[in-house]
């Protein structure tokens, strides 16, 4: 058990997880409604550079079988239009629409947890906090000074978890028609 980079064969394991962890949101960006559909166009997110769910931007623990048990993704904030282009792109090119658009989910002066899940079989072994540690470390080894989340308001379980490590609410923000709490923390 131990948290390492991401791996091209993580790709079914990251979706599945990714989808845990942003729920409906993923329909939004992929397009698709049906869990298959949704996390096929997620893998292929995965394996492609250069956008917000490229496997360079994802830390893992390991379960016990050398497998993923949960994932952090990160990015900063000032890339964060850039990641989302591609993402935007596609759907815009499939769907034929010019008019979508996506929720501003992080700010420029900040590192970006994007997504954290992990599988329900490990549950309560302390890998999200060891995640959210590594996502710390990350921003600091990058030089941020800050590090932000967001937490739907009705998960008041995960809400406890990140005020209890040091992340306060700065505002409230919409995303795909979810009030969310953008938390942050100040590192030093």
């Amino acid at each position: 058990m131990s948290l390492r980079l991401a791996r091209p064969s993580d790709s079914r394991a990251v979706a599945q997880l990714v989808l845990l962890a942003i729920q409906d949101i993923a329909c939004q960006l992929t397009g698709e409604t049906e869990e298959n559909a949704i996390l096929n166009r997620l893998e292929r997110y995965y394996l492609t550079e250069g956008n917000r769910f490229s496997a360079d931007r994802y830390r893992l623990f390991e379960g016990e079988d050398g497998a993923a048990a949960g994932m952090i993704l990160c990015y900063d904030g000032a890339s964060a239009q850039a990641l989302y282009r591609p993402v935007l792109d596609e759907l815009r090119r499939r769907q034929g629409r010019d008019d979508l658009a996506m929720d501003d989910e992080a700010d420029d002066d900040e590192f970006y947890i994007d997504a954290l899940a992990v599988f329900p079989a490990y549950e309560g072994r302390g890998y999200a906090k060891a995640l959210l540690a590594e996502a710390e470390d990350w921003a600091r080894r990058e030089g941020w000074r800050k590090i932000s989340l967001n937490v739907d308001v009705d998960k008041a379980k995960a809400h406890a978890l990140y005020s209890k490590l040091g992340y306060t609410e700065v505002k409230q923000i919409r995303i795909n028609g979810h009030l969310f709490r953008h938390m942050v923390k100040n590192l030093r």
